[in-house]
């Protein structure tokens, strides 16, 4: 890579991660109702595409920073360390595999649309997946405790469908929509940067 290619994308990483620390901290989210969904994945998937997996991992891992100390109060007087270890993990992944996927995805098919969907849909269920493992490996007992006063004698049922459902398929169903947006913020990325 030369060095012009080379400020670009160190440009391009800073950029990206400034936009995720501005969306978090505003907490640019969409409201439906008692939901709020957060809209930072979006621009964590296209820098992940333009930027690759590594610079995904740091979007996600800026982006879980922010949450961890932001949104995290509740899980933190539970277990500070699988707080930090959950939230931390849960970003950071899935902006790492958001862009791998993309990086994979584009390699192997040249259908940019298939390939941005692809990632669209990996980020939000990596970063719930991660959370709900984190949820059953730290947090248990007290999100039983919580989905019984919430009315749910089963406490995976509260967690999937009281506690992190909704949310979810409302993330996926925005970054399936969003995903042909996505894509033309990819190719006019590119184009800047010289790689079209």
């Amino acid at each position: 890579m030369s060095n012009i290619a080379k400020t670009r994308n160190i440009t391009l990483i800073a950029v990206f991660t400034a936009i995720v620390a501005v969306l978090q901290f505003v907490g640019a989210t969409i409201h439906f109702g008692t939901f709020s969904i957060s809209l930072v994945l979006v621009p964590i998937v296209i820098g992940a595409a333009l930027c690759g997996p590594y610079a995904g991992a740091w979007f996600g891992f800026v982006f879980s920073l922010i949450v961890l100390f932001t949104d995290s109060a509740a899980f933190m007087v539970i277990n500070p360390l699988g707080t930090i270890l959950t939230v931390l993990v849960k970003g950071t992944l899935a902006g790492y595999l958001a862009g791998l996927v993309y990086k994979k995805a584009s390699e192997k098919n040249q259908n940019r649309y298939f390939s941005v969907g692809l990632a669209a849909v990996i980020a939000p269920i990596v970063n719930t997946g991660v959370f709900l493992i984190g949820c059953r490996l730290f947090f248990f007992e007290t999100i039983k405790a919580w989905g019984a006063g919430a009315g749910f004698d089963n406490a995976y049922v509260y967690m999937l469908v009281g506690f992190v459902g909704i949310n979810f398929l409302l993330e996926l169903v925005i970054n399936i929509v969003l995903s042909p947006v996505i894509v033309r913020l990819i190719d006019y990325g590119q184009k800047s940067l010289g790689r079209a």
